[in-house]
Parts: structure tokens; C-alpha cells; sequence
């Protein structure tokens, strides 16, 4: 479903290149429920912006469903991130203005989808993750895991591919952490969604059915004991 092939990534600075990721080979098929673990400056935050189509690789290919995104013209990588990428962020990036159900449903909105469906299905997912009776509160009405389940519910909505969770919970509490995670286990687990998880905590890495670290912009993949 996704495949990674040698993929390199460098930026310019002055007369230098400096080098950030390192011959990467990934693939994760439908299901995965995988980790990225490494440590700041690792190159894990560049790897995940091209996973999630935010970035474009220097070398190397990219396939997600059989086609080369590194090919795709901005327009049509645009409309692939929609199609095929949940987002989960450890900030919730939810806009404040907005109800849980308005949050939800943005980015059904992009698609051009009626109204009447974007509710529904919004509607359907919150339900999902457990959201049901907040549908109308806005984000400063909600816990920080209540907040994460929205998020997870937004990444959800759209049927992506896969959805990609940076450090999904770095700003909550170890309760509620634990809390988020599992729903993120039980929607691989039950739904077969496949989920990647990019963090720097073991604990979190730990509890993927696939484990991979990277450092010095290299990745590996760890073997189970």
C-alpha cells in the first residue's frame, strides 16, 4: 500500500547540503500498525512530512497505492493527501471556533461533499470515538484527551489510507495517554485501519505490532523479541 524506495532528503544551506534521511526503505501494507521512534534531530519529523505528502523527497521514489508521488504536480499531491492521509498531531490542531462535529467535517469539506452527508458521516466517526454527546462543544470545552479523540475522529472521517499520528500523545497526561493509545489499537485491531505512529517514546513504540528506529537519518527496522 506503501512503499518508500531509497528515499533521501537534503536542504540547501549556503554553499552546504546537509543531508537529513538516508536511503529509507519502507513499506507498510494495509493493517500495519507501525512506529517510527527516534529522538530530536533524528530526521523522524522529515520522514513523516513525506510520508503524509507535506514534503517532497530530494532522491528516491514514493508509492502509496501503486502510484509515484513524488511525480504528482502540487494539485494532484494535494488532492492525494486529502484522499489517502489522516493527520493526528500532538497539538489536536483543532480550530477553536468550531464545534467537534465542524471540526470534524473539514476535510469532507475540501472534497466538495453535501452538507447533509459531511454531518452524517462527522456525525458517524465521533460516535466512533466515543464523541458523540460532545458533537456541539468547541475545543475549549473539552479535556486534552477528549480534544485528541476529535483529532483522531477528523483523521478518520475521509476513509484514509493510513492514517499518521505525530507524537499523538506528547501533551497528555500518562492516564490519558494510555487512554488514546488503545483507541488507536482498537481501531487497527477491530477496523483494520493501518496507523503510523511517530514518536520518541518507547513506551508508545513498544505497543505497535511493528517497530522501527531512526537515527542519523537511517532507518531500521527493530526486530521482536
Amino acid at each position: 500500500m506503501l512503499q518508500l524506495v531509497d528515499v533521501e532528503k537534503s536542504y540547501r544551506l549556503g554553499a552546504m547540503s546537509i543531508q537529513v534521511l538516508r536511503g529509507i526503505c519502507l513499506e507498510v501494507a494495509k493493517g500495519d500498525l507501525l512506529s517510527i521512534m527516534g529522538p530530536s534531530g533524528s530526521g523522524k519529523s522529515t520522514l513523516m512530512n513525506i510520508i503524509g505528502l507535506l514534503g517532497r523527497p530530494t532522491a528516491g521514489s514514493y508509492f502509496l497505492n501503486g502510484r509515484n508521488v513524488r511525480l504528482m504536480k502540487d494539485r494532484e499531491l494535494s488532492a492525494c493527501r486529502n484522499a489517502n492521509i489522516g493527520f493526528v498531531f500532538q497539538s489536536f490542531q483543532l480550530l477553536g471556533h468550531l464545534t467537534a462535529l465542524e471540526n470534524v467535517a473539514v476535510p469532507l469539506v475540501y472534497r466538495g461533499m453535501g452538507r447533509a452527508e459531511i454531518r452524517r458521516r462527522a456525525r458517524t466517526i465521533l460516535e466512533k470515538v466515543g464523541m458523540g454527546e460532545r458533537t456541539g462543544h468547541k475545543p475549549g470545552q473539552l479535556s486534552g484527551g477528549q480534544k485528541q479523540r476529535v483529532a483522531i475522529a477528523r483523521a478518520l472521517v475521509g476513509d484514509p489510507a493510513v492514517v499518521l499520528a505525530d507524537e499523538p500523545t506528547g501533551a497528555l497526561d500518562e492516564e490519558t495517554a494510555d487512554e488514546v493509545m488503545q483507541l488507536l489499537i482498537q481501531l487497527n485491531q477491530e477496523d483494520g485501519i493501518t496507523v503510523v505512529i511517530i514518536t520518541h517514546d518507547p513506551s508508545i513504540a513498544r505497543q505497535c505490532t511493528r517497530q522501527t528506529r531512526i537515527c542519523d537519518g537511517v532507518l531500521r527496522e527493530i526486530t521482536q523479541p
